[in-house]
């Protein structure tokens, strides 16, 4: 299966893909420095994830996109801007035309992930895990995970969640970087899901071939 990890960070969420063949986009040449260390299997790209997405979606079997959640986060708009003076700004609209781009234009399986936002979403979600909402075009299950204190969880605290080590890394707000990771093993469970569909897919071509 191949498999393209837009805005990848530093790959919380392809941490547990085992013999995964992804190929990586990520904006921010350091981070993305780190995250070709961390995978080194992997083939990684510094470019733009939305304009990555709209010219080569068609070369892969699973997309996994996380466009930025800043914008839509409940902890930044009910604490930052009510309390803290923080600017408002727009929501990133991209979330959304990627999810709708994926929904009518890609053949293959796609899950589209961002933050709990402060709104009520304009698409529903397929799934609500931890602390995330999920957008895919297959069946996501219920995942028990730990429960996490990110808010106030400082980096020791984030990498031991994460099991990924900056410290020989000079990034800086690594505390970010962590937080804005998926759990590695709700990123496995993600991809389980829709190897499953795949499978089904698959004997079910088989079934109609032999029939």
């Amino acid at each position: 299966m191949k498999i393209l990890n837009l805005y990848a960070g530093i790959g919380g969420n392809r941490k547990a893909w085992a013999n995964a063949d992804v190929t990586a986009v990520e904006y921010n040449p350091d981070i993305a420095a780190v995250y070709a260390e961390l995978y080194p299997q992997d083939t990684v790209i510094i470019a733009d994830a939305h304009s990555f997405l709209l010219e080569h979606f068609d070369a892969y079997d699973f997309i996994w996109s996380s466009p930025p959640c800043q914008s839509h986060s409940s902890m930044r708009q009910n604490l930052a801007v009510r309390f803290r003076g923080t600017p408002p700004e727009y929501p990133d609209m991209k979330l959304y035309q990627e999810i709708i781009f994926l929904k009518y234009n890609f053949r293959g399986l796609w899950c589209v992930e961002n933050v709990l936002p402060y709104y009520e979403p304009l698409i529903p979600p397929t799934a609500t895990l931890q602390r995330h909402l999920f957008w895919s075009n297959f069946a996501i299950t219920p995942l028990e995970t730990p429960k996490d204190k990110l808010r106030s969880a400082q980096i020791d605290d984030l990498q031991a969640h994460t099991g990924i080590d900056l410290s020989k890394y000079q990034l800086p707000n690594k505390r970010q970087i962590l937080r804005n990771c998926v759990y590695p093993a709700l990123g496995a469970h993600i991809l389980k899901c829709a190897t499953a569909r795949r499978n089904t897919e698959t004997r079910q071509q088989m079934g109609l071939l032999f029939a």
